[in-house]
């Protein structure tokens, strides 16, 4: 049957490209496609993918807190993230997430092509430029003050405040999320409460500093 994969990547053009070339592979299928966290997702648990390529900055779920729902609702899924981000903390917190690939997007497809398959494998595929002994030393032994600041929001607050950062107003995240404006606020509050912020303004710069999401 082969390897089916389902490509999340807000760029219509990234997409396109990487279907038209997996699919010249015989032993690989692309079967779905997402332009944003939340529809990847939804695919995911419908169409049960081998792989996903993830990209990370998506618009309404990113792709770390994407990560976590598939690997949790789909657990015969592997994730590959295939990213701009080579920044520390969000290479920490994508494999974190569970991520088993992380690829640049400035390599090349042969690349991609092999990683597929090295995770298809149940193994790991890192891009050279992120070495195997630094990721070991990321996610295992990074001290715990080097951890995000918001490793203590819950998955529906981190979701809130990637909304709330994309300049989303209360009744909008409401309506996205299917709960009440009061829940939707009292969301906004907890968060606040918990980062110790208190303007939208702040919680965009943390957001963008956290990888959450981008300008």
């Amino acid at each position: 049957m082969g390897i089916k994969i389902l490509l999340a990547d807000d760029h219509r053009l990234m997409r396109e490209g990487l279907r038209a070339l997996l699919e010249e592979q015989t032993d690989m299928s692309v079967v779905g496609e997402a332009d944003n966290g939340k529809s990847a997702v939804q695919l995911a648990a419908k169409l049960m993918p081998n792989i996903v390529i993830m990209d990370i900055s998506m618009p309404g779920l990113n792709g770390i807190d994407a990560t976590c729902q598939i690997l949790s609702n789909c657990t015969t899924s592997k994730v590959i993230a295939l990213s701009m981000h080579t920044e520390r903390r969000t290479v920490l917190e994508m494999l974190n997430a569970g991520a088993s690939g992380y690829l640049l997007k400035d390599c090349a497809f042969e690349e991609v092509i092999q990683a597929v398959r090295t995770v298809a494998s149940n193994s790991t595929y890192l891009s050279p430029r992120i070495t195997e002994i630094v990721i070991k030393d990321y996610v295992h032994r990074i001290p715990k003050n080097e951890l995000s600041s918001l490793s203590g929001l819950t998955t529906r607050e981190r979701e809130v405040l990637q909304l709330l950062s994309e300049g989303k107003k209360t009744k909008e995240i409401a309506e996205l999320l299917s709960v009440s404006i009061k829940t939707a606020e009292s969301y906004r509050q907890q968060i606040m409460d918990k980062l110790n912020i208190h303007s939208i303004a702040e919680l965009t710069k943390l957001a963008i500093r956290e990888g959450i999401t981008s300008l």
